[in-house]
């Protein structure tokens, strides 16, 4: 025993030891004369168990913006330069009749070989053994080739047959399979971005839209089947954004006819893509259902394209009845099921704005595919009692609010009768989970009372209007036997009242707002009469806002929705009354004025964003996301001042273009806690920076060709902004600033090499973009070699002291 405790002595003492070295920087000097003998190990017991040695795992190298642009992205690039610039040779071999098609594929393949041949060589070669990265993107750029050299010769040239060119198609998969699984994920980047860029270099429509369509199928199917093989989430994400991306270029560019076979392409996509994504690692519950979702918003601009015809809501209903069952099958794509429920709101009103068309017909078949799909699963989640009920409630009255002359008065009372019963039924369902706030008996109870006070509404007098929200709150107090906590607030009921009353000018408003979303020039036309947006939206939502800011409890827990639903009213009554001074309502008003009160409202509504922004966040918050929202989708795409006219002024900076987007530059510089603030501010310092430029060459109207001394300042000034963002960057310790300058700086020069030089034609426009892949490859093989390898390592810390 005593020899034991002295072992067990002399083992604390070691690790005091051990941890006074792990704490303290270096370790102390112990003098010779000093150190006391070091006692012989007692021997370890046999039943005691063995420590684990630990091994320390290298730390991953981290890769920051700027090595990633100095040096891996210059290789990338340079490799897809060379698979665009060997495309263009076939090109012009094409458009110069030098060689046959047979030939010309040959050539092609012949290409692909020698990049892969040449990967291989860069892993032997000393000189690029030791940078992995030239052989992955010379073998990433032949896969791409191949796949471009398939589409030739199966597409464009029918030289061989379908079954032929799938057998092709299964080959060059299975090769990319083994070069990405020997060369890691550039490979495989490579190969994605030469497959997908492929058909539009050689001409998307040269063999059809047809043939075109079976190509991006097969290679989207290989491309997940590659990312479910190697569990690469980046690959399948990647494969599918490529893939709706040329669904929506194919919407915009080909011409009717051909929109069928997009649309059962886009159903298989998204079918496909969400089936897949679990399976290739996607974690996320909201990528799995963003494939369908995706497709499901590109299917409402493809719908006007059909003229909302039996065929286009045939593809949305099927698409939304795919949804359906994918949400049934797996419960992480209900966000799917509900995206589906509530878009279909926003197609039938552009339906019936748009007039005669298959919408009145496919209105029924929609409320029963989402009534009966959502309640039949409506105990399952509440997501399920969201997709029944929005999906039955909203369309049923937006339909009721854009087009009233489509039904008698007594078809819309039967209509939102059977609505309020269809409401009853998951209510019903759920009366056993009263008190917990269940959304089916809470939400069931809620759209039964507003069918029910529609109903009474559509036959009802306008002097008697007062009965319907009577009737629905009615409906409130007989569900309290269910629910107590239901009907808690009678305050609901003015909310009701106001609803009701503001109900026309609030189906105008919408109307206006959703003409002016697809970008028509006169909403004016559809607004209500500033009077009614005064007396029904005006003042009787700013009197429930001052009630609910002084009585905090008078709407109890539906404050929440009341209050902001209530500041929506207002803000909609207030845009009403703004459009009134300059009055828009001809071709020749919007011409000399529509910009100037677009302008205006979006800074009126920027400076109140500003002004609340350190007394109410929320709400400021939401102002300023409208103003951006507004100069992005108005001022920047739908209604630019470069491509629709509308004049500006005629001042060089005095002008309301460069005075609209330098004020929303600066209040969005002072708005301290936005997010991307400094990134967001700098995007409109260098859209303002660009609209001087426009102005100055252009004059008041913007809608002029562009010349070379206007291209040759934007390049002036974008190289001038992003120098001076990168120097207040490093200055400021600001990675957004300084990153963002980089990038502009990238792409400056990339538009000089590739716009600028664009005046190049034929074979110097090939040498050209051989030039740049050879010179990109070489500056990103010089950046890793001789700045990158060759930068002072860190110090070494000392070998840790043995313990004596």
């Amino acid at each position: 025993m005593i020899a034991l405790s002295i072992a067990l002595a002399r083992l604390h003492r070691r690790v005091a030891a051990l941890e006074a070295r792990l704490v303290a920087p270096t370790p102390p000097i112990v003098r010779p004369e000093e150190a006391a003998p070091v006692p012989a190990r007692p021997p370890a017991s046999p039943t005691a168990p063995r420590p684990r040695p630990t091994i320390a795992r290298p730390s991953r190298p981290r890769i920051d913006f700027e090595t990633l642009v100095g040096s891996r992205l210059p290789v990338w690039i340079g490799g897809l330069a060379l698979v665009v610039g060997g495309i263009f040779l076939v090109r012009l071999s094409i458009e110069a009749g030098w060689l046959p098609p047979a030939i010309r594929t040959v050539l092609a393949a012949l290409f692909a070989c020698v990049l892969l041949a040449g990967s291989e060589g860069a892993r032997r070669i000393s000189a690029t053994r030791d940078d992995p990265r030239i052989a992955q993107v010379l073998a990433g750029a032949g896969i791409a080739s191949a796949y471009a050299t398939l589409y030739l010769a199966a597409a464009l040239y029918h030289l061989i047959g379908p079954a032929t060119g799938f057998a092709i198609m299964l080959g060059v998969t299975a090769l990319g399979l083994f070069l990405a699984l020997r060369h890691g994920p550039p490979t495989a980047v490579m190969a994605l971005v030469g497959g997908f860029a492929a058909p539009l270099v050689a001409g998307y429509d040269a063999a059809g839209i047809g043939a075109l369509l079976v190509y991006l199928g097969l290679f989207v199917a290989a491309l997940l089947a590659l990312a479910i093989v190697r569990g690469w989430a980046w690959l399948a994400l990647s494969a599918l954004v490529a893939a709706f991306g040329w669904v929506g270029l194919l919407i915009a560019l080909v011409p009717p006819a051909s929109l069928g076979g997009i649309g059962v392409f886009l159903i298989a996509l998204a079918i496909g893509g969400s089936l897949a994504a679990p399976r290739a690692a996607i974690a996320r519950p909201w990528l799995r259902a963003a494939p369908v979702i995706v497709a499901l918003v590109q299917m409402l601009a493809l719908a006007p394209m059909l003229d909302f015809s039996a065929l286009a809501w045939s593809f949305y209903l099927t698409l939304s009845a795919a949804a359906l069952f994918l949400a049934w099958r797996d419960t992480t794509l209900l966000p799917a099921a509900i995206g589906a429920a509530l878009l279909v709101t926003l197609l039938v009103a552009l339906g019936l704005v748009q007039g005669s068309n298959a919408t009145p017909l496919a209105l029924p078949v929609a409320l029963l595919l989402f009534g009966a799909g959502g309640g039949a699963a409506s105990r399952r989640a509440p997501g399920w009692a969201v997709v029944a009920l929005a999906g039955t409630a909203a369309p049923l009255l937006v339909a009721q609010i854009v087009a009233p002359s489509l039904l008698p008065p007594i078809g819309w009372a039967l209509a939102d009768l059977a609505l309020a019963l269809a409401a009853a039924f998951p209510a019903h369902r759920h009366r056993d989970r009263a008190g917990r706030g269940d959304l089916g008996l809470v939400g069931g109870v809620a759209v039964a009372a507003l069918g029910l006070g529609l109903a009474v509404a559509a036959i009802l007098p306008p002097a008697f209007a007062m009965l319907a929200p009577l009737a629905a709150l009615g409906i409130l107090l007989a569900a309290a036997r269910f629910d107590p906590a239901i009907p808690q607030s009678l305050a609901l009921f003015l909310v009701i009242v106001l609803l009701a009353l503001a109900l026309p000018p609030l189906s105008d408003v919408a109307q206006a707002l959703a003409v002016s979303m697809i970008w028509e020039e006169l909403p004016y036309l559809h607004l209500p009469p500033a009077g009614d947006a005064a007396r029904l939206l005006v003042i009787p939502a700013l009197a429930l806002l001052g009630a609910g800011r002084w009585q905090r409890d008078l709407f109890g827990p539906a404050r929440r929705i009341i209050l902001p639903a209530t500041a929506a009213i207002a803000i909609a009554g207030l845009y009403v009354l703004l459009k009134q001074p300059l009055a828009v309502a001809t071709p020749d008003a919007f011409r000399s004025r529509g910009f100037i009160e677009r302008a205006v409202l979006t800074d009126l509504t920027l400076i109140a964003g500003g002004l609340l922004w350190f007394r109410h966040r929320p709400l400021a918050m939401a102002l300023v996301a409208l103003a951006l929202a507004r100069i992005l989708w108005f001022d920047l795409l739908g209604l630019n001042p470069a491509w629709v006219p509308q004049e500006v002024g005629a001042l060089p900076i005095l002008n309301a273009v460069t005075l609209h987007l330098a004020l929303a530059s600066a209040i969005v510089w002072r708005l301290t806690g936005l997010p991307r603030r400094s990134l967001i501010a700098a995007l409109l310092t260098l859209a303002a920076t660009l609209a001087t430029i426009r102005q100055i060459a252009q004059g008041s109207l913007l809608t002029g060709p562009v010349g070379l001394s206007e291209n040759g300042g934007y390049s002036a000034a974008m190289l001038v902004l992003a120098i001076l963002w990168l120097w207040r960057g490093i200055a400021r310790h600001s990675a957004d600033l300084r990153r963002f300058g980089l990038t502009l700086l990238t792409l400056t020069t990339l538009k000089v090499f590739l716009i600028d030089a664009s005046a190049l034609e034929g074979v110097l426009r090939i040498l050209s973009f051989m030039a740049l892949g050879g010179a990109l490859i070489g500056i990103g093989w010089a950046y890793r070699r001789f700045v990158i390898v060759t930068a002072p390592a860190r110090s070494p810390s000392p070998p840790p002291t043995p313990v004596s």
